[in-house]
């Protein structure tokens, strides 16, 4: 198995998104931007659904958000179980997509898509299952839940508890 200290990309990552989670959202975002101009968009799937799913984040302006959401669920939809094995034990590629439509649900509601939105989610909540009942679960389900109340209130403001900077 590939852990985060033998993938030097992951490592890289994981790296940017700490200097992010301290304050420093342009480094974060410099430093994924200069990993992602090495992986390319038809590098790793993995490499390619983890990094724009935490680039997404580090953006405030949904448009530019919902760019690196898009490009995580395409990275996502050419990602194995395996792939992931390597990585990681006990999570599936299944258990990505709550949280993957979730992001462009939020994007779009944030944008007045709220139709669009909708679909999100939809495809959020039916992938939900594949949540643990763990904290992870717990937040992402809340957050859905959050995201549905806001479109139903044709709400685009940002959510309180989302990622990402301030």
């Amino acid at each position: 198995m590939t852990t985060p200290e033998t993938d030097r990309t992951m490592t890289a990552m994981t790296d940017a998104v700490m200097r992010g989670r301290t304050g420093d959202v342009d480094g974060a975002r410099a430093d994924l931007l200069s990993i992602w101009a090495g992986i390319g968009p038809t590098g790793d799937a993995f490499h390619r659904c983890t990094l724009a799913h935490y680039l997404a984040d580090l953006y405030p302006d949904p448009a530019l958000s919902l760019v690196w959401n898009v490009r995580a669920l395409d990275a996502a939809d050419a990602l194995t179980d395996q792939r992931v094995a390597e990585h990681t034990t006990g999570v599936t590629v299944a258990g990505f997509y709550p949280s993957l439509h979730l992001n462009l649900a939020d994007d779009l509601r944030r944008l007045a898509s709220f139709d669009a939105a909708r679909e999100h989610l939809s495809a959020a909540r039916a992938a939900s299952p594949e949540l643990g009942s763990d904290g992870y679960g717990t937040m992402i389900r809340r957050a859905i839940d959050e995201v549905g109340v806001a479109v139903d209130a044709r709400d685009t403001a940002p959510r309180p508890s989302a990622p990402g900077p301030s």
